[in-house]
């Protein structure tokens, strides 16, 4: 693990850019200062600290200051952490919390298994009821139709698939017959109408 200070010049940097980008460029200088300053060319493992964020944003992103004096920290897996001059680095401890959540994790699934296991062996009556599924009310009609052998007034197959195309087929066929009927009664009233002329 390496540890060091550096003061680090900000002017010429945040000079490059407009005066409402400053600040952002004061925290890109301060990460590519210590990228070759540590040999870290991947800005993304250069962790700044909130001491730091905050002096650098102090007055506003139009001023961030000329010069700012920095600790720093590089740890064996090249992740750098830095902090402002006289505050204590924090460096984040990950592989303890994994290590409790894998271990919960395992716990928790040992528990599931010893669990599932008691109701496999013992189904009590709860299990028992929650295991059997009630059948909807048409599929308790057909059984019984089937047993039986009759055949009930009622939905064919195809209407209980489809239902809105047997009604437009029902609608279709009465169309048909009422026009055929009326064409009866059209031409029975015409025979009538000669027969009493005559």
């Amino acid at each position: 693990m390496i540890e060091r200070t550096y003061n680090i010049p900000l002017r010429k940097e945040f000079q490059k850019v407009p005066r409402y980008k400053r600040a952002k460029k004061a925290i890109i200088a301060v990460k590519e200062f210590l990228g070759k300053h540590l040999k870290q060319p991947d800005h993304r493992k250069i962790k700044l600290g909130e001491h730091l964020n905050l002096e650098i944003w102090k007055h506003g992103i139009k001023n961030p200051p000329h010069h700012i004096r920095v600790n720093v920290k590089k740890t064996d897996e090249g992740v750098v952490f830095a902090e402002l001059f006289g505050y204590e680095i924090k460096m984040p401890e990950k592989k303890e919390k994994k290590e409790k959540k894998e271990k919960k994790k395992e716990e928790k699934a040992g528990e599931e298994k010893t669990a599932k296991k008691t109701t496999e062996a013992s189904p009590t009556a709860e299990n028992l009821e929650k295991l059997t599924v009630e059948k909807p009310k048409f599929e308790e009609e057909e059984t019984k139709t089937e047993k039986t052998g009759e055949k009930t007034p009622g939905k064919t197959e195809q209407e209980k698939k489809n239902p809105q195309k047997s009604k437009s087929k029902k609608n279709k066929s009465d169309k048909g017959k009422e026009t055929s009927n009326d064409k009866k009664s059209a031409s029975s009233k015409k025979s009538e109408n000669k027969k009493s002329k005559e």
